[in-house]
């Protein structure tokens, strides 16, 4: 169930961040969303690897370190479900006869 929060709650940043950033004619693009969103994920993973650190060196509350972990995880999950969707639309358009 918290796989399921935390996807939703990628997918409502994403959303976010679609909204939120200024209409460009022309000038934005699919990949630079792309690119922000995976330059989001990481920031969440470099911010997972800190609170680890800090709990290794005992200045950190394991369940702050749980959250940051689990979040960068299921962020990275995330962006390897759309990476893998991304190829198989790839391929699908390879496939098709012209």
């Amino acid at each position: 169930m918290n796989e399921i929060t935390n996807a939703a709650g990628a997918y409502q940043n994403a959303l976010k961040n679609i909204s939120d950033s200024p209409k460009k004619t022309g000038d934005s693009s699919f990949g630079d969303m792309l690119k922000n969103s995976v330059e989001e994920a990481i920031d969440l993973q470099h911010a997972g690897e800190k609170a680890t650190a800090s709990a290794v060196e005992g200045k950190g509350d394991m369940i702050d370190v749980l959250q940051a972990v689990t979040e960068a995880e299921s962020t990275l999950n995330t962006v390897l479900a759309v990476r893998d969707r991304l190829i198989n639309a790839y391929q699908e358009i390879m496939r098709m006869p012209i």
